[in-house]
């Protein structure tokens, strides 16, 4: 029967019958997914984040050491870096996909933006590595 339809004319088929012969690309669900994931990942490291943040205001670069000197810190501050841009890229992506209309232009753009995202996450990695193997 779905080839007979597939066989008609559009002006044939019944919007339904055009619709279920479309299928789905089922490339979004993955990237759908991830960004949820990152949001949800980020709230109760951004907390952390803020409340220690506030704890360390006026402190000097030696207590900032001494905070990342702890594992949990060091950690908890990647996870938070790494989820932040990836989050970002997501966002930028959709962004780039929706109003940019010529395809090179958007592949280019995306491609820029990953790579910048890669640079932002190294750059951040590197400075917490760097505070957290520091002497004191």
């Amino acid at each position: 029967m779905a080839t007979t339809t597939r066989m008609q004319s559009p002006r044939m088929q019944s919007p339904l019958g055009r619709v279920l012969g479309l299928g789905s690309a089922k490339e979004g669900l993955q990237h759908w997914w991830m960004q949820r994931l990152t949001a949800i990942a980020m709230v109760p490291l951004a907390i952390w984040f803020t409340i220690a943040a506030l704890g360390l205001i006026g402190a000097d670069r030696a207590a900032m050491v001494a905070w990342m000197h702890n594992w949990a810190a060091a950690v908890f501050a990647i996870l938070l870096i790494v989820a932040a841009i990836y989050h970002l890229a997501l966002g930028l992506q959709v962004v780039i996909e929706d109003y940019v209309h010529g395809e090179a232009w958007k592949l280019g753009l995306i491609i820029v933006m990953r790579l910048w995202c890669i640079v932002l996450v190294g750059r951040g990695v590197l400075a917490v590595l760097t505070l957290a193997f520091a002497a004191s």
